[in-house]
């Protein structure tokens, strides 16, 4: 079973806080259906479409170290449920029932 571990609110935060980076790094995501979407590097103006109820998780890709560095720090600010990898960041909407995350 999952669980929703973001709302809304979160959502639009971390849309909004990926979409002032410069450059805008590229997004995929996860749907509930197992969609597959993306990568996107068209920006994050898209995410919203269709609202974020039916997303699994949204992975932010990162090119180089710079980008690392200002994805992670507009992540910690806005404080969401995530981890991060080696070629990019992970947020959870949803978790299953034994799974905890950290927040980024």
């Amino acid at each position: 079973m999952l669980n929703p571990v973001m709302n809304d609110t979160k959502w639009d935060e971390l849309r909004l806080a990926m979409y002032a980076l410069d450059p805008t790094p590229a997004w995929s995501t996860l749907s509930t259906n197992g969609y597959r979407y993306g990568p996107d590097s068209s920006g994050f103006i898209i995410f919203r479409i269709g609202g974020y109820k039916d997303i699994v998780h949204v992975d932010i890709h990162v090119e180089t170290s710079d980008q690392r560095d200002l994805v992670r720090s507009a992540l910690k600010k806005i404080h969401v449920p995530g981890e991060e990898t080696a070629d990019r960041f992970r947020v959870f909407g949803y978790l299953e029932n034994a799974h905890v995350a950290d927040y980024v």
